[in-house]
């Protein structure tokens, strides 16, 4: 007997069809399943031409952006193919960029992490669905609920309802890891599992939760499960490491339109999401790790199956915005995409305000990997040289100047939102009250204290750690408007501080992306 099919029922199995692996006849071995199949595919020369593009791609890029150092490599069908340092890791002493020197890579930070997890997943040491509160007790959140069910995998897909970047600021201030895991507790969050909000420190309860179930602390980890196997010898995830390297390249900012070795930010509170420091020759190996999917130098290090479960789309991380655009989703620490080509993207960028920037781009399908690191503030450098050199790798052109298009992406996301940008004190202002009615203790359960002083004839704000407070001198700017310039991951170049002299209250710009930026006077 027939049996009418609907519509919909035929559209959902040719999907099905599509998604599933597919058999292939054995006369077409070399084909690829039709949902692994993209229209146009690098071949040797365009490849070639790619590689042999890139140093003057770098220098073009560096004569633009004046950045001191770039380091660049790339990994095809499981061989190194380029491996070159440009510029100088330190403007003071103009010592060369080679492919040993070590960067800070900020969050490509990430995908390596996620690398070492999956190791530790194989091993059956731990579960990406293990809840993190099982390892990490401290962890308690606003909602009971998510605080028993948010899992490491919710954590590495920035799924779990915390806010985007929570916490980062509490860091800026020198809080450490536990006092920053105690404090989350008291930010309101976003639904469960509906949404990405990106997440340094929710990531990394999560790597640190892989780590205990391993008995390591995370640093260990990545050693044991990633960086000794592959012999990544130059990558850690402890800052002292980095400081320790001689051949360690600075961070810089720009400052009055001169590059300038300004701070150093320790991102060893966020270890997992943050911290990381390596080398070109290294990254060299971990693309080549991931483009075998686990094997490397013929030896297999991490199941491959287990290793692709953080390479899959688990949320939607930018939803397109037109019809015809394509939208982007984030894997276990990782972006996942597809090109205009449609060729499976694998990438991921890094970025310190106190001056780095990395990227990692890998197209599964070509074989093909590029890692770029610089010693800058992130303008969109290291993007626009992986996308120049991919683009010409898989169509044999550079279809736009894309340099100019990543620094254009960057522009709005290194605007100062303060609302004290680009203003100076107003001439006749109003003068604020007599001093001492501003000073005192003011507090909420997430900042902690800030105290307000007398600083000579004017006041000064301490805020973070009681036995090591940062100390910020506050600028008067009209009756209770003050403001202070930050320290750390921000690109604000002041905050402003308002007083509610009424009310008792203070409003700390610099700490009210979340709400939580208002402190009651306790004293």
């Amino acid at each position: 007997m027939r049996r009418s099919l609907s519509l919909a029922t035929i559209a959902l199995s040719a999907a099905a069809i599509l998604i599933a692996p597919i058999a292939r006849a054995e006369s077409d071995d070399s084909l690829p399943s039709p949902n692994a199949w993209t229209a146009t595919s690098p071949t040797p020369a365009t490849i070639d031409a790619a590689v042999a593009a890139l140093p003057g791609i770098v220098r073009q890029v560096q004569a633009k952006t004046g950045i001191p150092g770039i380091a660049v490599g790339v990994v095809h069908d499981g061989k190194v193919v380029f491996a070159q340092g440009f510029g100088v890791r330190d403007v003071t002493t103009g010592a060369p960029v080679d492919a040993d020197t070590v960067f800070q890579l900020a969050s490509v930070s990430k995908p390596v992490g996620a690398t070492a997890i999956s190791w530790a997943v194989a091993k059956k040491l731990v579960s990406w669905d293990t809840p993190v509160h099982e390892y990490v007790p401290e962890l308690q959140l606003s909602d009971p609920s998510v605080t028993k069910n948010v899992t490491i995998a919710d954590m590495y897909a920035h799924r779990s309802g915390l806010p985007a970047h929570i916490g980062d600021d509490l860091e800026d201030l020198g809080f450490d890891r536990a006092t920053i895991v105690q404090r989350l507790r008291y930010v309101p969050l976003d639904p469960f599992r509906a949404q990405f909000a990106y997440t340094n420190l929710g990531m990394m309860t999560g790597g640190v939760a892989a780590a205990r179930a391993a008995h390591m602390s995370w640093p260990t980890l990545a050693k044991v499960a990633l960086f000794d196997p592959a012999g990544m010898t130059r990558s850690s995830y402890r800052f002292a490491d980095y400081l320790a390297r001689p051949d360690r390249a600075v961070s810089h900012e720009r400052v009055n339109g001169v590059w300038t070795h300004e701070e150093t930010f320790d991102a060893d509170a966020e270890a997992p999401a943050g911290s990381l420091s390596s080398s070109v020759n290294d990254m060299n190996r971990w693309l080549a790790l991931q483009l075998g999917n686990g094997t490397l130098d013929g030896r297999s290090l991490i199941d491959a199956d287990t290793l692709q479960v953080m390479r899959q789309p688990h949320i939607t991380s930018a939803a397109a915005v037109e019809p015809a655009a394509r939208s982007g989703w984030y894997g276990y620490g990782l972006n996942v995409d597809v090109t205009g080509t449609g060729a499976v993207r694998w990438s991921h960028s890094g970025a310190f305000a106190t001056g780095a920037a990395s990227f990692v781009n890998l197209l599964p399908s070509a074989n093909l990997g590029i890692v770029v690191l610089s010693n800058a503030t992130p303008v969109g450098a290291v993007e626009g040289i992986g996308a120049a050199f991919m683009d010409i790798a898989m169509t044999g052109s550079q279809s736009r100047d894309w340099l100019s298009t990543y620094l254009d992406a960057y522009g709005p996301l290194l605007t100062d939102r303060s609302l004290l940008a680009d203003r100076t004190p107003p001439a006749g202002a109003k003068p604020s009250a007599p001093l001492d009615a501003y000073t005192g203790t003011y507090h909420n359960d997430y900042v902690g204290n800030a105290v307000v002083v007398r600083r000579g004839t004017g006041l000064s704000l301490r805020l973070g750690p009681s036995d090591h407070p940062k100390v910020f001198p506050l600028t008067s700017w009209e009756r209770d408007l003050f403001s202070y310039v930050p320290q750390g991951e921000t690109i604000m170049a002041r905050s402003a501080v308002r007083f509610d002299r009424a009310k008792g209250t203070v409003w700390i710009e610099r700490l009210d992306d979340n709400g939580l930026g208002t402190l009651t006077r306790v004293g």
